[in-house]
């Protein structure tokens, strides 16, 4: 019961006071020393009001005894006052610095640990955003922030309390305008509502999306010529940022500024002197009583100020909180507990109901039944957005089924742990990723303690090694900065990777889409020597590459309509019929190679 109402205590919280809570009492500290120190640090402001007293009231030589005490005195209190200021300083960056780094080591865990098909439906942007920027402006919240809060109050808590107790009747009139700031100031951010303050944030985020998704881009604008269309949704960004701007920003602008010019040093300055001159005229103060006043008085306007340019902070720092936490909230790939994952017996593969919708509430695949018999090959084919590749993900665990479930040797792939499953199944997809790192790294991915030799035997399987050697620098290539590949050169290097693994079990989704004619009959080539004895899995855009398959798999909208071989698939002159006599296969298939599904 009490780590329930714990759990739902840390839900409550802000999102920046759950990212900073690990560092709240270092920054506790530091912000009382930060105070304590900018209190010390204006005492000799009041020394100076002092020695002026002393020499203009009661004489030079009078005082000559007490100055160098009132000197000794100030001088002791700004130098620990800058020390302390110092201490809470380097306190508050202590504890940012190690925030920031467990930050983002718990941003990578966490994003190491969610499920693959998470990043297909997050901009990278948007990840970028949270891990780099979004930091950063934490940094400053956290380093800079509260120490600076800590000193502006302290600063205008000493100056106040020190013109008090000279006269509180000419220090309420001398500070007069302070509240007639906070009068204004307090109706202009009233009128910012939380919609126009998400809004504001959420722009940023789109820009910043824009331009990873432009720059990423580059190469097919320029080569299509679309150069004005790609420029367009970085316009649209922009211009959404700016309306979101103009409305977060434009009720603030006269308000702060009537507000700021009520609180400069000149105008405190001259309240000061014009109620000093009237309470001198009175006689209820004397004339040398009135330099405190027009020492200290205006000295709080900068601290005052700079109160409220923190809120700006604040705002940001909000924003970026919450995009930080969404990420480190971020559902996890269900794992079995340690200790209690269970080996499969076996490489038999069973989908038994398996349903599964991304995020509507259509399911992309429903009642999906079917077997893969260990050292057979499945095709599974149908029209774009059939589902097929959404099963491959589904056996891969990218994402979990939302209803059945998917057996390895008899056992729930959730009861699987990652590193055993990814022996026993390995992938070549369409969409290939290399690592920045060395083409022998690329390889041993997933077998870093591979020897050279071995990964030498595996890209020579993959018919790789003879354009690696041709290389400057061989195996030691490091992919993007000493030589970029093809697209059926990557395949070919992804493939290697799979042969060094060595699963029983593989996962072909179209792993010759990026390859040209040539490099197409290479990938083929490595792929038929190395799928020997295994049990495949291939999804297939073209019916011409799975005609000799154990067993074709059809899928429309999401179904199974048909199972069978080749032969028996054409005699039925059913979908795989019409698709196959269509003579092309993919998202320009014409209508007549449709396949209708009775639900």
């Amino acid at each position: 019961m009490s780590e329930d109402k714990a759990i739902s205590g840390a839900e409550r919280r802000s999102p920046v006071r759950r990212l900073l809570h690990p560092v709240r009492t270092r920054l506790a500290v530091a912000v009382v020393l930060a105070t304590v120190g900018q209190a010390l640090v204006l005492v000799p402001l009041a020394g100076i009001a002092i020695i002026a007293k002393l020499a203009l009231v009661d004489g030079a030589g009078d005082a000559s005894g007490d100055i160098p005490g009132v000197v000794a005195i100030s001088l002791f209190c700004l130098v620990a006052g800058m020390a302390l200021v110092t201490a809470g300083e380097l306190l508050a960056h202590l504890a940012d610095n190690w925030l920031t780094v467990r930050l983002r080591k718990a941003l990578v865990d966490r994003l190491s640990k969610v499920p693959l098909g998470w990043f297909s439906t997050h901009a990278s942007g948007a990840v970028r955003q949270a891990i780099q920027d979004d930091i950063t402006t934490l940094h400053e919240l956290t380093a800079h922030y509260y120490t600076t809060y800590g000193r502006c109050v302290g600063a205008i808590a000493i100056s106040v309390v020190y013109l008090l107790a000279i006269d509180w009747r000419l220090a309420v009139l001398a500070l007069l305008p302070f509240p007639l700031f906070h009068l204004i100031f307090g109706a202009a951010k009233r009128s910012i509502t939380e919609e126009r303050l998400k809004d504001f944030i959420a722009g940023q985020s789109r820009i910043s999306n824009a331009v990873v998704e432009f720059i990423s881009g580059i190469p097919v604008v320029k080569a299509s010529g679309a150069a004005g269309k790609a420029h367009e949704g970085y316009r649209d960004a922009v211009d959404g940022f700016q309306k979101a701007f103009l409305r977060f920003t434009g009720p603030l602008v006269i308000p702060l500024a009537n507000a700021n010019a009520i609180i400069t040093p000149v105008t405190v300055l001259a309240f000061t002197l014009a109620f000093g001159s009237l309470f001198v005229h009175l006689g209820w103060i004397a004339a040398v009583d009135v330099l405190p006043f027009a020492l200290v008085a205006p000295g709080i306007s900068g601290p005052m100020m700079l109160l409220g340019f923190l809120g700006h902070a604040v705002a940001n720092a909000t924003g970026a909180a919450e995009r930080v936490q969404n990420l480190l909230d971020t559902p996890l790939l269900e794992q079995p507990a340690p200790g209690t994952s269970v080996r499969p017996e076996g490489n038999g593969i069973r989908f038994e109901g398996v349903h599964y919708a991304y995020d509507g509430p259509n399911d992309v695949v429903c009642d999906i039944d079917f077997t893969l018999e260990p050292g057979t090959v499945t095709a599974i084919v149908g029209p774009s957005g059939a589902g097929k590749s959404t099963i491959a993900r589904l056996l891969l665990r990218f994402f979990d089924p939302d209803r059945g479930r998917i057996t390895l040797g008899g056992v729930d792939l959730r009861q699987i742990a990652s590193t055993d499953l990814y022996r026993r199944i390995g992938f070549v997809l369409q969409d290939v990723r290399l690592i920045h790192a060395s083409l022998s790294d690329n390889i041993a991915l997933g077998r870093p303690s591979a020897s050279r030799q071995a990964v030498e035997a595996a890209a020579r399987l993959a018919n790789i090694h003879d354009r690696i050697m041709a290389l400057p620098r061989g195996y030691d290539t490091v992919v993007g900065q000493d030589a970029r590949l093809s697209g059926g050169e990557e395949q070919r290097v992804a493939i290697a990777r799979a042969i060094l693994l060595d699963p029983p079990v593989l996962v072909l989704d179209e792993a010759t889409a990026a390859a040209d004619a040539e490099s197409e009959a290479a990938v083929q080539s490595a792929l038929s020597g190395f799928a020997s004895g295994r049990t495949l899995l291939v999804i297939a855009h073209r019916l011409d590459t799975i005609t000799h398959a154990d067993r074709i798999i059809v899928m429309e909208r999401g179904r199974i309509v048909e199972v069978g071989k080749h032969a028996d698939l054409l005699a039925l002159n059913g979908c795989y019929a019409r698709l196959w006599r269509a003579g092309r296969y993919g998202d320009h298939m014409p209508e007549t190679a449709i396949c209708e599904v009775t639900p």
